[in-house]
């Protein structure tokens, strides 16, 4: 018996546009590559390394913020808007990181962050003055309650209020994160133009599109009213306690992203929006739905999955495609979440983990983020309390391991070379990721860096996989499979996802086996991390 998805979006590839499909490689600047010893990683680094990026056969990629900031959130906190970070290097190496990219023939995609600046922002500093300055509604301001308490109930992700007091201005300022993250108001046109400007600067400087950063939380409730508390909360997080309804996810932001799509339409740029929270899946399709919103979206959905199941993967696939005719993006590991390995694995071997992951995520009808370091199958970071960096990972110590295990530096060499980074860096280098380091899978010739190569490229070389549909089959935990089917291939993707062998009855299906997964087949049972892809 099928279970069938979505098949009216089966396009033949060479009508697809280039992201359709396409294998993005997300590069986390601080930790990808040192050029000047100073244990942070930097555009020129980034720029060196690019060879090897187009060496694992990406279309693309995706760099996390590297603008001007004080860096409470790394970057995620901008103080400038079209300057690049001191630490990170100048324009200039920017541009020269644009040019070498596209000689390489790789699409770069940067963040952009709408949804709040700075404390240190000239305009949040303009803001902050008084209510009658020239910025003075470009940010979320609010009288203090009779009893001098915030306007309203709002947490902030990472803990405590969303609201800080600014004694300058006698008001209360909105941050749905840090409070040295002020929330802009994106509901003023005058800041909605300004953003808009910043776009375009980019643009003209040639990316090839924008990674949105909390799309969701572009907008606000302008009545500033209470959220709801939610019902069977498992998070001991004030935030998690309350039902998002009304400090993010407004009705109007679909407005906004409609002049950002016009804008991007004019450069032919591509625009993936993140998208977290409960309503994420919901909030996706509305923000991706039609010719004149967003390409695409990726929310937390695996990333915040703590067991995989088949069930997991089917149900995420099949929600999308139930709710809208957009285009998917995937992604298992990010600069945000536990890696992969660390999060899924149970008990199997490390090395055979990870080949199946990126098998996996390979082989999903959609377009594929890959995380740095996933390409060499890293454990997440074991970072000790005192090397602790993440402010969410200090606020809500021990109950969170924060984002630094994730975002340790790229390990390019043995521990005798320190990694390919100075002795002293940022976040410490996990002792265990040396023997994994791409020198060491370089030189070796089963190693998880060759065997995501070949993976990449047999993607690349099977439309089916690229732009076909998807067609989920009846099987029990802990198999998983599917068919994709394009307009010239039918493919027969199976994959044992559980701890022991397992069985799956294929005797429906003959073809030929295109790839192996520990040497699977139809015709016995599954090993551990085992799986096929056959040609019908």
């Amino acid at each position: 018996m099928l279970k069938t998805v979505n098949n009216k979006n089966n396009k033949d590839l060479r009508v697809l546009n280039w992201w359709q499909g396409a294998v993005i490689y997300q590069i986390y600047p601080r930790s990808f590559c040192d050029s000047n010893g100073d244990g942070i990683g930097d555009l020129k680094g980034i720029t060196s390394k690019l060879d090897y990026v187009a060496s694992l056969g990406v279309d693309g990629i995706w760099i996390s913020p590297f603008f001007k900031s004080p860096m409470h959130d790394f970057g995620y906190d901008v103080s400038d808007f079209r300057q690049v970070d001191s630490i990170f290097g100048t324009l200039e190496d920017f541009d020269e990181l644009l040019t070498r990219a596209h000689a390489l023939g790789l699409k770069v995609i940067i963040d952009q962050v709408y949804s709040h600046a700075s404390i240190e922002c000239d305009w949040f500093k303009e803001s902050r003055k008084g209510p009658k300055g020239d910025k003075s509604d470009w940010f979320i301001w609010a009288d203090a309650k009779a009893d001098g308490g915030p306007p309203n109930n709002w947490q902030a992700v990472f803990a405590g209020p969303a609201w800080t007091w600014c004694s300058l201005r006698k008001q209360y300022y909105m941050h749905n994160f840090l409070p040295e993250q002020p929330d802009l108001n994106l509901h003023n046109p005058e800041v909605q133009e300004e953003m808009l400007a910043v776009a375009r600067f980019w643009l003209e400087r040639g990316v090839d599109g924008f990674r949105l950063d909390a799309t969701n939380h572009y907008m606000h409730d302008p009545e500033l009213r209470d959220n709801p508390a939610y019902e069977g909360a498992e998070s001991n997080k004030p935030f998690d306690m309350q039902d998002q309804i009304y400090n993010q996810s407004h009705p109007d932001i679909t407005k906004f992203l409609k002049r950002l799509r016009a804008l991007m339409d004019e450069y032919d740029a591509f625009t993936v929006a993140e998208v977290g929270g409960r309503r994420s899946l919901k909030e996706m399709a509305e923000y991706t739905e039609g010719d004149d919103l967003l390409h695409t979206a990726y929310s937390f959905i695996f990333l915040e999955e703590d067991n995989l199941s088949a069930d997991a993967i089917r149900k995420a696939l099949t929600d999308w495609e139930s709710q809208t005719d957009s285009w998917p993006s995937w992604t298992f590991s990010n600069h945000d979440r536990k890696r992969v390995v660390s999060r899924w694995m149970r008990g199997q071997n490390r090395q055979d983990f990870a080949n199946a992951m990126n098998a996996l995520l390979l082989a999903l009808r959609g377009t594929i983020f890959m995380y740095q370091g996933e390409e060499l199958g890293l454990q997440h970071a074991d970072v000790p309390f005192e090397r602790l960096v993440d402010p969410e990972a200090i606020k809500n110590w021990p109950d969170t391991l924060g984002r630094d295990g994730c975002r340790t530096p790229m390990p390019w060499h043995n521990s005798a070379e320190s990694g390919g980074w100075p002795s002293y860096t940022w976040l410490p280098i996990d002792e265990r990721h040396y023997d994994l380091a791409v020198c060491q899978q370089e030189n070796t010739q089963a190693s998880n860096l060759k065997f995501t190569r070949d993976l990449i490229a047999f993607r690349k070389q099977h439309s089916a996989l690229k732009a076909g549909s998807i067609t989920f089959l009846e099987s029990d935990e802990p198999v998983l499979a599917f068919i994709r089917e394009g307009a010239e291939e039918k493919l027969l993707c199976v994959f044992n996802l559980g701890e022991a062998e397992a069985d799956w009855c294929a005797e429906a299906y003959e073809g030929e086996i295109l790839l192996p997964l520990m040497g699977a087949g139809p015709d016995k049972p599954l090993p551990v991390c085992g799986g096929y892809i056959m040609k019908l």
